[in-house]
């Protein structure tokens, strides 16, 4: 979100959940009121597993502490692992850190910077680059049974973007502005655009939609970006759920034939 979409609150800023890859339930950029939707859709954040936290900016890490204890049993157990940027996680110049080292004590904790890689049993998760304010913002790039999701996070358009995320099948990008219209450090639809055609997922999903994009109806620009691309694309909602399985390629069995 842009500063006034997260203070108004017209979009929820809580971030988003991935239930079940391989066993983990996994919470990314749990902005302003992460915990309050989580029960509000009938998730339960003491069952997370894995917290990334993609940068230091409040929108995606203000709620990362209080999921931190509901991940810890309250901070009474180690359990579960959070991952973040090198300036969440330890600082950077003038960026973060955004989670207290109390709050550090009891998790795995996972620092990632561009290109960086961590294996979780199945689960390989590499950090993607971004060019934005915090200058070690990363995506995060998730690859589990030949099927992989990618996160852009918050990140201008630049040629070799789509690199880091080659080959998902379920590509997640936040876009802050309709049309050709930029700010700094953040895609434009037509970045967006762009992007699909170069990475052709089989899903493509626009999130982090800035207030005056919000205004101007996100679902025409995702029809439009569709019709150009011919990937299925979907303006992120509140509360929206999606069957990833819908998206993964099966594996050909002895039954088909």
């Amino acid at each position: 979100m842009d500063d006034f979409a997260t203070i108004t609150q017209r979009r929820m800023t809580g971030g988003f959940r991935i239930e079940n890859i391989d066993g983990k339930n996994i919470h990314v950029d749990p902005g302003p009121g992460a915990l309050v939707r989580t029960y509000q859709f009938g998730l339960n954040p003491m069952k997370v597993n894995i917290l990334m936290v993609s940068h230091s900016h409040t929108d995606h890490y203000s709620d990362a502490e209080v999921m931190l204890e509901a991940m810890t049993n309250g901070m009474t157990r180690k359990k579960g692992t959070v991952i973040g940027s090198r300036s969440v996680i330890d600082g950077y110049e003038t960026w973060g850190p955004c989670i207290s080292k109390y709050h550090l004590s009891k998790p795995e904790v996972v620092v990632l910077e561009d290109c960086d890689h961590k294996r979780f049993d199945n689960l390989d998760i590499t950090a993607t680059k971004t060019i934005h304010g915090d200058p070690k913002a990363v995506g995060f790039k998730l690859e589990y049974d030949n099927f992989t999701i990618s996160y852009t996070t918050d990140t201008e358009y630049f040629p070799e973007l789509h690199k880091h995320h080659e080959g998902a099948d379920v590509l997640i990008a936040s876009v802050i502005r309709a049309g050709s219209e930029r700010i700094r450090g953040h895609m434009s639809v037509d970045d967006f655009e762009v992007l699909v055609k170069e990475v052709k997922p089989k899903l493509a999903i626009m999130t982090h939609l800035g207030m005056k994009f919000i205004m101007e109806y996100p679902e025409r620009e995702a029809q439009r970006v569709e019709k150009n691309t011919g990937v299925k694309i979907i303006a992120a909602r509140d509360g929206m759920r999606i069957d990833l399985d819908d998206f993964q390629t099966k594996q050909p069995t002895l039954d088909e034939f």
